[in-house]
């Protein structure tokens, strides 16, 4: 049974910094791209950043140069490091897998 867990997410200032973790357990997690997906209130989610099996890194325009996405294999964990946040990147953040599995997010509040 695939299980992520989310954790990290909190209400901060503008211009602060966030950690955000996600716990993989369940399948050979290594073998696949990962992702972190955002989701504002009455928008759609998009994909904030991505890491494939090999440590390479794709990020969305509008967070280039302030989100930092990594994993540790070792630990089954990947993580978003978000700095200089913007009130725009408030929303629930999501992990998710490349064959399809998703945590139940992590929600971040930037004021």
């Amino acid at each position: 049974h695939v299980q992520l867990v989310e954790s990290g997410g909190g209400s901060v200032q503008a211009g602060e910094s966030l950690n955000l973790s996600c716990s993989i357990s369940g399948h050979t997690r290594s073998n696949y791209c990962m992702a972190w997906f955002r989701q504002a209130p009455g928008k759609s989610r998009e994909r904030a950043a991505a890491i494939d099996r090999f440590g390479m890194t794709s990020y969305a325009d509008s967070v280039k140069g302030r989100f930092t996405i990594s994993r540790d294999n070792a630990k089954d964990t990947l993580y978003l490091e978000i700095n200089s946040l913007q009130t725009e990147d408030s929303g629930a953040y999501y992990c998710a897998t490349g064959n399809g599995y998703w945590g139940q997010g992590t929600q971040v509040t930037v004021s």
